[in-house]
């Protein structure tokens, strides 16, 4: 039967069935909470698409056009012809761009079974109608009121006749024919235009304040004269006692019949509002990423002997939050988004043990022997993938409790979308075009409008800021424009297109409308809407972060194996350093100063640690001299020479503690020294005092003291004090929090398609009566065991398909198409039509059997 043959469908269920495969994957990956899990046949499948919550669903991923379109649907006679809808949309002038629209915003809406039916009779879905149709408690988004017919329905037959008379219309023999006629009246345009030509000006006052919105108003017991002639007329009827309403028809005669006052079916332009070259873009974005990596380097290097402690209820204490701000010379913002950064790209996590605290992960030594591009490539992939949204904490739960770093509530399983989208206009512009976020934010409420609360739509915003912040602190955009390797994330200009243009009208070509007749089918308007770009799946965002790390690879710079030493005990690194020269430097000095080139400052205090850790004065001298381009300054050596000479004077063992020293002249002097008073000493022999503090206690005192003291080891030797890297037991990264059911794959759509296809069959195939117990559309076929096996024995002889009634072993009933094959051993081999493949049943487990009818064996 051809297309123009066919009729018309009488419900979304008949519309599906009459769409091809192609059309049914559109719809099940625009809307995939409807396949889970998959529908049994169409019929439930259409059942599943009208239910509230899939509708809102679809509803909030209409961009502002088709929603618009929607609503004015939800306005209209239902079924509405495509005249009628289009007079909606573009009003009685008929907008050119409108109309041009319009036919992509009803593919949109035909796609995701939201409309259904022809251009004569478009049908919106009940339960879109019912949430996007006007009523006092739900105020429709366009401003207008119910019909005339709808407000009249409680009014009594006198007062319709009284205002049909007032008017000026014949006064009619019942209510429904005077209704008709008021109706008729203010649909005309030329006899609504003389009756309000007679309007008192304050009464056409009234009319402009409620003609846009919301169309209800009060009144008193006895109205204003101005409001009294409105009344009379109809151009206002009473809805309840005090409550007035402008009718639909009389405002849409004020609106020069549209239903909203400003259309927009064209995207807003995102406009590059600076421009830089795309190299100083991209060496800027490099320059960030280089500062990233230290940066979380730095952070997890600061908790590598265990991190600040877990909350009881989760997370990090806003002290301990602020100093890991003040440690990484950053604002808390800042801070607790590169914190969250590591938690996510699994380098962080808690360690699990009575005093829980937050360390490094053992990914985090595999990490750090990455290239410096791959170790930037698995952050960068970790925070577009992330659910996590750092900038929530300092906020408030739904419970008023304050959100925390690394705490739970911090998910939002928007962010990945938003950050993808904010990245996909990037890419769209020129190279080197960095957009105002006030555009990138006009552009993404245009696409998703969102019918939610208004604190929804406000995090949708706050998610685009955002994006922009923290993907110019990691090094993904630079200056405000995306970077090459940002582009390679993303997963390239070429292995998606990407369309950002400002989408107008389907292009028709020269001579030709755009009318009803010109719409594309229904699973090709997509290649006309503005292309919402989806994340990659896993196995896609490997390959693009492979990529964006070749790109920035050759931008980073090279690890040096030198530093510059200076007189005033300072040496200055003119870039990152090698590994284990950083390693090093940083056990003998301290930072003072980070950015393009690092500064260290070498004190008694920083010399002493490398001391306490292992390495003698004349290591100290020769790691200086082969690793300094300066020659070693005379004050630098002086340092090391003085505090070796001191260092291990005294010796600190476990008494509770003592301090031995060959010289007694240096205990006396100590044991003289008040301030030594809180550690308690005595004197045990001229060379040994005692102390009551443990002597970890007594070596941080005499240090305080001036004093160079090393511990030792029950033997008598130096203690090697050396840092101890405390490490989580193995941790893997949080999981995403996804937004309802992920897209499925073709392979999944494939998949369900053919079953639901074998299931439709099987439930809607035509049956020849069967010898049996009479069965109806719906009802399982019922026979006696001797008659079914006859039919199937029957059946494989002829090669005819059969229709089944079957209960499984766990006693659900479902109907089956089967070809029967092979009967015997009281099972029956057959292809099962629904299930798409050959399997075997018992007899005793079928309920009945019936052949079909003939146009369908």
């Amino acid at each position: 039967m051809s297309t123009e043959d066919r009729p018309a469908p009488r419900s979304l269920a008949e519309a599906l069935r009459a769409r091809d495969d192609a059309s049914l994957a559109a719809l099940l990956r625009s809307r995939p909470d409807l396949i889970t899990p998959v529908p049994t046949d169409l019929t439930q499948l259409a059942t599943r698409a009208g239910t509230r919550a899939s509708v809102l669903r679809a509803l909030e991923r209409l961009d502002r056009f088709a929603l618009q379109t929607a609503e004015a649907l939800a306005v209209a006679g239902d079924p509405a012809s495509y005249e009628e809808v289009l007079g909606l949309m573009a009003g009685d002038a008929g907008d050119p761009v409108v109309s041009g629209a319009l036919p992509r915003a009803l593919g949109t809406l035909r796609e995701q079974a939201l409309v259904w039916g022809g251009d004569d009779r478009l049908r919106l879905v009940r339960t879109a109608r019912e949430v996007l149709a006007p009523s006092p408690q739900h105020p429709s988004p366009t401003g207008l009121g119910p019909a005339v017919q709808e407000a009249t329905a409680g009014m009594s037959p006198g007062r319709i006749q009284e205002i049909v008379a007032t008017a000026g219309l014949p006064s009619t023999h019942d209510s429904v024919s005077a209704v008709a006629a008021l109706t008729a009246l203010f649909t005309d345009r030329k006899r609504m235009a003389a009756l309000l030509g007679q309007a008192p000006e304050e009464s056409r006052e009234v009319l402009s304040r409620l003609v846009w919105g919301p169309p209800y108003g009060q009144v008193t017991a006895d109205p204003a004269p101005r409001l009294r002639w409105l009344l009379d007329r109809g151009l206002l009827l009473p809805t309840a006692p005090g409550t007035v309403v402008l009718p639909r028809e009389v405002a849409l005669h004020l609106r020069a019949g549209r239903a909203h006052r400003a259309p927009e079916p064209v995207s807003p332009a995102v406009e590059p509002a600076s421009t830089h070259s795309p190299q100083v873009v991209d060496a800027t974005a490099a320059g960030q990423a280089y500062t990233a990596l230290a940066t979380v380097e730095e952070l997890l290097k600061e908790w590598d002997e265990g991190g600040p402690a877990v909350l009881r209820a989760g997370g990090l204490s806003v002290r301990d939050l602020k100093r890991t701000a003040v440690a990484l010379d950053v604002a808390e913002p800042v801070a607790a988004f590169w914190v969250e950064l590591a938690y996510a790209a699994g380098l962080l996590a808690s360690d699990g043990e009575a005093d829980e605290r937050y360390a490094p992960t053992p990914a985090y030594d595999e990490w750090l022997e990455q290239p410096a591009a791959e170790r930037w490539a698995r952050l960068a992939e970790a925070w577009l993938t992330a659910t996590r949204t750092p900038g929530l904490i300092g906020g408030r739960d739904a419970k008023d409790r304050t959100l925390s770093a690394l705490g739970p509530g911090l998910d939002r399983s928007a962010a990945p979308e938003v950050r993808h989208r904010v990245l996909s206009l990037l890419a769209a512009l020129p190279a080197g075009g960095a957009p105002s976020a006030e555009s990138v934010l006009e552009r993404l409420r245009w696409e998703r409008p969102l019918r939610g609360p208004q604190r929804d739509e406000d995090l949708r915003s706050r998610l685009a800021r955002w994006t922009l912040t923290e993907a110019e602190l990691l090094g993904v955009t630079g200056r405000g424009a995306l970077s090459a390797q940002g582009r390679a994330l993303l997963g390239g200009p070429s292995s998606r297109p990407v369309d950002v243009s400002p989408s107008g009208p389907p292009q028709v070509p020269a001579g030709e409308s755009a009318g009803p007749g010109d719409k594309l089918p229904v699973h090709h308007h997509r290649h006309h809407q503005p292309a919402l770009r989806e994340p990659l799946s896993p196995a896609e965002q490997a390959v693009a972060t492979a990529a964006a790390a070749r790109v920035l690879a050759p931008l980073l710079p090279e690890p040096l194996d030198h530093v510059l030493l200076q007189a005033d005990l300072t040496a200055v690194a003119p870039g990152p350093l090698q590994r284990p020269l950083a390693d090093m430097l940083g056990v003998l000095a301290d930072v003072e100063s980070k950015g393009g080139a690092t500064v260290y400052r070498f004190t008694p205090a920083s010399v002493r640690r490398a001391l306490d850790a292992g390495s003698a004065a004349s290591d100290l001298h020769a790691f200086l001299a082969a690793h300094s381009r300066t020659p070693v300054p005379q004050p630098l050596a002086y340092l090391i020479d003085d505090v070796a000479r001191r260092h291990g004077h005294l010796r600190v063992g476990a008494a509770s503690a003592y301090v031995r020293c060959d010289d007694d002249a240096v205990l006396s002097e100590i044991l003289a020294d008040k301030r030594a008073a809180a550690l308690r000493l005595r004197r045990l022999a001229p060379t040994v005092l005692a102390a009551q503090a443990d002597p970890a206690t007594l070596l941080e005192g005499l240090r305080g003291l001036g004093y160079a003291p090393a511990a030792e080891s029950a033997e008598g030797d130096v203690l090697i004090t050396r840092a101890h890297a405390h490490r989580t037991p193995p941790r893997t990264a949080p999981e995403p929090v996804p937004e309802g059911p992920p897209t499925p794959d073709a392979t999944l759509l494939s998949a369900a398609i053919r079953a639901i296809r074998a299931g439709d069959l099987a439930a809607t195939a035509p049956r020849k009566p069967a010898t049996g117990t009479p069965v109806s559309d719906g009802d399982l076929p019922r026979t006696s065991p001797a008659e079914t096996l006859a039919t199937m024995q029957a059946a494989v002889l002829t090669g005819e398909a059969l229709w089944i009634g079957y209960v499984n072993a766990e006693g659900t009933a479902s109907q089956r198409v089967i070809a029967p094959i092979r009967v015997e051993g009281g099972f029956v081999t057959a292809y099962d039509h629904t299930a798409d493949e050959v399997r075997t049943y018992p007899l005793h487990r079928v309920t009945g059997v019936a052949e079909l009818a003939e146009d369908q064996t």
